[in-house]
């Protein structure tokens, strides 16, 4: 008796671990040594992160509803937390990667995260979220592929091409924090990089000789999709392949209207997925270039990215000029109405067989208005801090979902204020209180000098509009309220506005914030609280049971072995998980 009681409590606890981790879809496994390295991008010796050696890191290719399971190991001398931008985390903000609601991994640990991508296709990157990490790297590509059954709105192309670009300091991180901590600005980057390498030498006054470049190898005649994301810190970049039109086709999980474009700008954590036709007569080898926007030309030069497109036909190697920017020094509109004309391709499939228009926007009514304004740099209470609405966040030890799990009081305020504030600016760890199926209207209020891109964890929103100047309420007249493109991210330009809107249809903590590092480390962020006032698991999972604890609940901190599934490789964990998911269909059927 007591050996049948025993196995039924063994099927039972099988089953609760199969059905939280959607036993039905895939899992893919990952393993990542996060490390420093010592690399030479700008042709000075400095330490970079790498993930497995490798600097970038290695894509993470996976099809929708796919489990992704990746075990990383801190080897830095620093804690460390990877989060997934874009990837929205359904029902899971434990996996999200941030302050607000992991506790960080420390030095020579290990975690794993675990997360379904549900219902999302589309190009993402990851990076390392706290200590200004992502300014020395540990970034990488992340891929999510639609299932066989349900088509691309193009042809399948003939190759994937990753590029990552961003502005880039050969000082450490470290240096570039301390920098920061003192009061000063970081001034002009270095340079630009394009996979993690530095310019090809173009110009020999610009670019030493000995510098590694990127070469990306086509074919003549195929047809590549370039997905194009800007990973750097804070500087705007313009995207070009000398004599090659970019027809846009995604960006950041959504199928775009396709339309053909010279050049595009891409600001810091954007996204975007170009088809490249190789149509040229390979003469010569072509500059692939990403180069600083508005910025005074002539000074930033060097902040100038170059790769080379290799035909396997080519008949020598690219020289002469690069290929122009847009001559828009005095035109301030052009970059605006270029993003402006980025629309949601409606009668596509995205990651469900409906088309994405289904999902009719324009017609639910706003529940809640946010108006956040930023501004440039403040002193508050002696420090240089940045601010939303005059409030410079403040992480706290113990994260947000944490506490709330495990009713740890005084934590966080639910008091972040609607509007731009009249009072000092302060220091606070102050929260959007989200509605559960409530439908938001954010405004993003730009009175800073330079371009600022916004991100909200755990969602996609509809970007309905921008435009220059104060937003007020007849700016509701010029919302796009069809085909406005569902994204992650949405740049503001300074002294102007951008509208977004965004169903809180997932519950968890999630972390809104400016994905200008240098900003978002000095407190440009806050976090929406979303809450389901019925406890299920149907909306959210329950805690993982390798919740790492910090802060007012270190006590509750185990050994580094807490869990079964941290301490095993990932071909291990994946028998573990088969065996698992085995056993319980054996049980099913006794």
């Amino acid at each position: 008796m007591a050996s049948i009681s025993s196995q039924l409590l063994l099927a039972l606890h099988i089953s609760v671990i199969v059905s939280l981790c959607s036993a039905a879809d895939p899992f893919v496994y990952y393993n990542f040594d996060v490390s420093y390295i010592t690399a030479s991008p700008l042709g000075v010796p400095q330490q970079v992160i790498a993930v497995n050696g490798k600097f970038p890191g290695p894509p993470l290719n996976v099809t929708t509803n796919n489990n992704v399971v990746v075990n990383v190991r801190n080897k830095l001398d620093e804690d460390l937390l990877m989060t997934w931008a874009g990837v929205q985390q359904r029902k899971s903000s434990w996996q999200d990667g941030v302050l607000g609601t992991n506790c960080p991994i420390p030095p020579k640990w290990n975690w794993t995260y675990q997360f379904q991508v549900k219902d999302q296709i589309g190009s993402f990157f990851y990076f390392p979220s706290i200590n200004f990490q992502r300014a020395a790297g540990g970034y990488g590509a992340f891929i999510i592929n639609n299932r066989p059954i349900i088509p691309i709105p193009f042809a399948t192309p003939d190759g994937d091409i990753v590029v990552l670009i961003g502005d880039w300091y050969t000082r450490n991180h470290t240096d570039l924090r301390k920098t920061l901590n003192g009061g000063k600005g970081l001034g002009m980057p270095d340079g630009v990089l394009v996979n993690g390498k530095g310019p090809y030498r173009y110009n020999d006054t610009l670019v030493p000789d000995g510098i590694e470049y990127e070469t990306i190898n086509v074919h003549p005649g195929k047809t590549y999709r370039f997905r194009v994301h800007n990973v750097g810190i804070s500087t705007s970049l313009n995207f070009r392949i000398q004599g090659h039109n970019l027809l846009l086709a995604e960006t950041e999980g959504s199928y775009t209207v396709q339309q053909n474009y010279t050049s595009l700008d891409i600001h810091v954590g954007q996204s975007y997925s170009f088809l490249v036709t190789m149509d040229q007569n390979a003469s010569s080898d072509y500059y692939i270039v990403a180069s600083a926007r508005f910025v005074n030309q002539t000074v930033w030069k060097r902040v100038t990215g170059v790769a080379i497109l290799h035909y396997s036909n080519s008949k020598g190697k690219a020289s002469g000029p690069l290929p122009d920017p847009p001559q828009d020094e005095f035109d301030k509109t052009f970059s605006m109405n270029q993003a402006r004309s980025i629309r949601w391709n409606v009668t596509a499939s995205g990651a469900r067989p409906n088309p994405q228009g289904s999902f009719r926007y324009g017609s639910i009514n706003v529940t809640d208005l946010y108006v956040l304004q930023n501004t440039p740099p403040v002193k508050v209470n002696g420090k240089q801090r940045t601010t939303l609405n005059g409030i410079s966040f403040i992480n706290p030890a113990t994260p947000i979902r944490l506490a709330d799990e495990l009713k740890v009081k005084g934590v966080y305020k639910l008091d972040f204020p609607h509007r731009p504030s009249t009072r000092s600016p302060q220091m606070a760890t102050s929260v959007i209180n989200g509605t559960y199926r409530g439908f938001f209207e954010i405004i993003l209020q730009n009175n800073d000098t330079k371009v600022h891109t916004y991100h909200l964890d755990g969602y996609a929103f509809f970007v309905v509009g921008m435009d220059y100047g104060v937003w007020t309420d007849s700016s509701r007249g010029t919302y796009n309220k069809w085909d406005g493109i569902a994204r992650t991210t949405a740049q503001v330009y300074p002294g102007a506005w951008t509208a977004i809107l965004v169903s809180l249809d997932n519950v968890g903590i999630w972390n809104l914030r400016t994905e200008n590092l240098d900003s978002w480390y000095l407190g440009q962020e806050t976090y929406v609280r979303v809450v389901n006032p019925e406890a299920t698991n149907k909306t959210e999972l329950p805690i993982p049971d390798n919740a790492l604890y910090c802060g007012a609940l270190s006590k509750l901190q185990k050994p580094e072995d807490i869990s079964l599934a941290k301490s095993l490789p990932g071909n291990q964990i994946q028998l573990f998980l088969t065996v698992l998911m085995t056993s319980t269909a054996v049980f099913m059927f006794l």
